[in-house]
């Protein structure tokens, strides 16, 4: 099978739920990225998600494709998986190009977190539709009476349906058992803030983001920020006894982000401008989140696919992870590199050396950055391509992330 390129795309600026995006829709957020992209070359597919999905929409992917003002006879569909959801889009394009007429993918996510889909119960919208058509004058009646109780609102963050817990209820549990410090969580989202700041400031992040809607910069990163001003802040999750904060765990944001998949020949009609890798391997990575951790997974998918290509933690040169939560990063990282601790789920792998910690997230991450779902796996592709390419040939990356369900998404990236 001929080599699969991921190739560096562009984003949005990422802003907090709430602030400068809050008039805007999945639709217009994604439009502009595609329209770019695609102003540098056609795609042959398109491959967009978004986690908290519109009701008015059946195929943002199509949709958003159309009102970029794309070629309608360009296929385009819609994909899922959580926080992995564009990750996963490009593991799902890299077995398509170099198939059936497709070399070049458009592939990425949205999120518009400032306005959350409000629907009603089911129960409630069958007894309402049903009423509507014996008898609308008393569906009218119907709907003026409805209560609080009568929607399917967001709760707690979006909780997962099966334990009706949040990615936040779930880690503050995982890092109680791994005895993951306050101190130490604080210390890494200041390196996220810090390492962010500095990308910016040195013009590392230009390449990679379009002005939009008034913005040209992400909206969260906070240089100022300071270990003593993290200390201040107070458990979201668990009021008397939690170590997860707001500066620790990130934020509720709107934004898109796109990426490229490409076979060699897509590669080539992208230009001599295009700041590529090459997809070496992947992994998938599920468990049993009541046993093992909601946001655990790739705890173990990190040390499968090092072993299965004979590399250590050494042999990486660039590691980014996503930071759901800062103790979800530090919790994934110490599993991995405990071959006691990863023994349930990789087993006999043997000693991986100790993790850089100074090569992780070197331009920030999701804590500083901002996380709008879907787009953090086309932002975290598009970033560690550009990182890479810095680098000799052959230099590698490794990135992950973590989804609800117990499951998570492990890249390995090599520069050419």
């Amino acid at each position: 099978m001929d080599d699969i390129y991921l190739v560096a795309g562009i984003r949005t600026p990422f802003l907090k739920a709430g602030t400068g995006f809050a008039d805007e829709t999945p639709l217009t957020l994604s439009a502009p990225v595609m329209q770019t992209m695609a102003e540098t070359a056609r795609p042959d597919l398109v491959i967009w998600g978004q986690v908290i999905p519109s009701l008015a929409l059946s195929n943002i992917a199509r949709e958003a494709a159309l009102d970029a003002g794309l070629d309608p006879t360009i296929p385009a569909y819609s994909t899922q998986l959580a926080c992995s959801t564009s990750m996963m889009g490009a593991i799902q394009a890299s077995g398509l190009v170099g198939r059936g007429g497709i070399a070049l993918a458009l592939v990425g996510g949205v999120e518009q977190m400032s306005r959350a889909p409000i629907a009603l119960d089911e129960k409630v919208s069958a007894r309402l539709a049903a009423l509507a058509a014996s008898d609308p004058a008393a569906a009218m009646r119907a709907f003026g009476e409805l209560g609080i109780a009568d929607f399917a609102l967001p709760k707690k963050g979006w909780a997962n349906r099966i334990s009706g817990r949040s990615m936040g209820d779930h880690m503050e549990e995982t890092a109680r058992l791994l005895d993951i410090a306050r101190k130490e969580q604080d210390a890494l989202a200041l390196a996220s803030h810090r390492n962010a700041a500095r990308a910016w400031d040195e013009g590392s992040f230009d390449p990679l983001v379009i002005a939009h809607g008034g913005a040209s910069r992400d909206g969260l990163v906070r240089a100022d920020t300071s270990a003593q001003r993290l200390a201040t802040l107070k458990p979201v999750f668990d009021p008397m006894a939690g170590t997860l904060t707001a500066g620790n765990s990130s934020p509720l944001t709107d934004g898109a982000a796109g990426v490229w998949v490409a076979s060699r020949a897509g590669l080539d009609r992208l230009g001599s401008g295009a700041v590529a890798v090459r997809l070496v391997d992947f992994e998938l990575g599920a468990l049993d989140f009541a046993a093992d951790g909601m946001l655990m997974a790739p705890a173990y998918a990190i040390p499968r696919l090092l072993a299965r290509r004979g590399l250590r933690f050494e042999d990486i040169a660039v590691w980014e992870i996503h930071e759901a939560f800062a103790a979800q990063v530090l919790a994934n990282i110490a599993v991995a590199a405990d071959p006691a601790a990863r023994a349930k789920h990789a087993d006999g792998i043997g000693d991986l050396g100790d993790f850089p910690r100074e090569r992780l997230n070197a331009w920030g991450g999701s804590l500083a950055l901002g996380h709008p779902f879907a787009a953090t796996g086309a932002r975290i592709i598009s970033q560690a391509a550009h990182q890479l390419a810095r680098h000799p040939a052959g230099t590698r990356a490794l990135v992950s992330i973590c989804a609800d369900g117990g499951q998570g998404t492990v890249m390995l990236l090599e520069a050419v």
